[in-house]
């Protein structure tokens, strides 16, 4: 989508850790503090690639990207980090989101999750400005 619309199209990224995954709170925690060393995606992408992500995972992930370990600890334990996270799963719950990855466009819900209806939705938008 991002090809197809660069001027058009901004993704906004919000953490919703599933309370099923006991790993998912500290896991979005590990993904906001290497943000705060400009390596959201590398570190989100890494997780994600993880088979199974245990409490060593986030370190090792934070030496393989060449992050400050000392940085990153503080921040994972930040109080900043932790109200951003809260602030993300209170919007979820807002918008009835239960579930992800969940999609909007100018928040309206993506129903059906395909490229080309996404594409429509993102045409409806841009014929409204």
């Amino acid at each position: 989508m991002l090809k197809q619309n660069p001027k058009t199209v901004k993704i906004a990224f919000k953490n919703l850790p599933l309370k099923m995954h006991e790993m998912a709170g500290p896991a979005a925690l590990a993904a906001l503090a290497a943000n705060e060393q400009g390596k959201f995606w590398e570190y989100h992408d890494r997780l994600f690639a993880e088979k199974k992500i245990t409490a060593d995972s986030f370190t090792k992930i934070a030496a393989d990207l060449g992050l400050n370990q000392e940085r990153f600890n503080a921040d994972m334990k930040s109080p900043i980090l932790f109200e951003k996270l809260n602030k993300d799963m209170a919007e979820a719950d807002r918008f009835g989101i239960a579930g992800t990855p969940a999609v909007f466009v100018n928040g309206k819900k993506l129903n059906q999750r395909t490229i080309d209806e996404l594409q429509l939705m993102i045409n409806e938008e841009l014929t409204k400005k």
